[in-house]
């Protein structure tokens, strides 16, 4: 019969080291296990204490931006409107002073002609041998 002493040997050596593989396994697994936990707890905490005020400080800045950023925009509205009526109200006194103005300019060209009118009427009318007007009053007609 064959000797099967040696088998025997390789095998439990083989046994043995397949349940020490098993064992790091194992214990591999629960400080695996382990470190994620402690690192999901120190997650957690350094959210509770550091992370959560941050967020609410920042929430309330954000809050105030945003009022002060409608209150920029209210008042960029306001002036906005303010600088239009004022440019319409200059336009429309600019307009009514031209017309008062013309108006007036109007009135005095039209006195201007017609004492220019009379005079060369009774300038023409005192010398009959001149029909026409004298050259510097024809230039200016």
């Amino acid at each position: 019969m064959v000797n099967l002493e040696t088998t025997n040997w390789i095998l439990a050596v083989m046994a043995v080291g397949s349940v020490v593989q098993t064992m790091l396994i194992i214990g591999l697994a629960v400080v695996g296990w382990r470190f994620y936990n402690q690192a999901t707890r120190t997650m957690n905490e350094l959210e509770a204490r550091h992370i959560a005020p941050l967020r609410q400080q920042v929430d309330t800045i954000l809050v105030d931006v945003q009022k002060v950023a409608a209150r920029v925009s209210t008042q960029t509205e306001r002036v906005d409107n303010a600088i239009s009526g004022t440019i319409d109200r200059v336009d429309e006194t600019a307009e009514r002073v031209r017309d008062s103005v013309r108006d007036k300019v109007s009135r005095a060209t039209g006195f201007v002609r017609g004492v220019r009118a009379v005079l060369m009427s009774i300038l023409t009318s005192d010398s009959p041998s001149s029909a026409k007007p004298p050259a510097e009053a024809a230039g200016r007609l």
